[in-house]
């Protein structure tokens, strides 16, 4: 007599989690989005890994040391930029890394509306 316990995975009526169906791929928008993305993503996979980086803190900083409408549209096209790899890069990160991401493009629209709100 074996006091193993049963082999479950044989049994039909075990719960395996949701089953994808026919419409668990992209969405014909996300596919047009990343297909117009292609270029731009492999031109930033062919640059030094530093470049694309520093260029962001160029812009954010440039942002916000220059002001006014120019600081507002340098900041701008960070937060565009960052939004728009958020958006690619969304269905494959974790929780975690979904949260530094927002985290970081809310940081960018908070100075962006610094930017715009005048002083004094």
């Amino acid at each position: 007599m074996s006091t193993a316990e049963p082999d479950r995975t044989d049994d039909p009526h075990q719960d395996r989690g949701p089953q994808p169906g026919p419409e668990a791929g992209p969405g014909a928008l996300r596919r047009r989005i990343e297909q117009a993305s292609l270029p731009v993503l492999e031109l930033l996979a062919r640059l030094p890994v530093w470049l694309p980086f520093l260029l962001l803190l160029v812009l954010i900083l440039g942002g916000g040391f220059i002001g006014g409408t120019v600081g507002w549209v340098l900041v701008g096209v960070a937060m565009f930029f960052v939004a728009w790899l958020l958006y690619l890069s969304w269905p494959r990160l974790t929780g975690v890394e979904r949260l530094m991401r927002v985290a970081v493009l809310l940081l960018f629209l908070a100075v962006t509306v610094v930017q715009l709100v005048p002083r004094g």
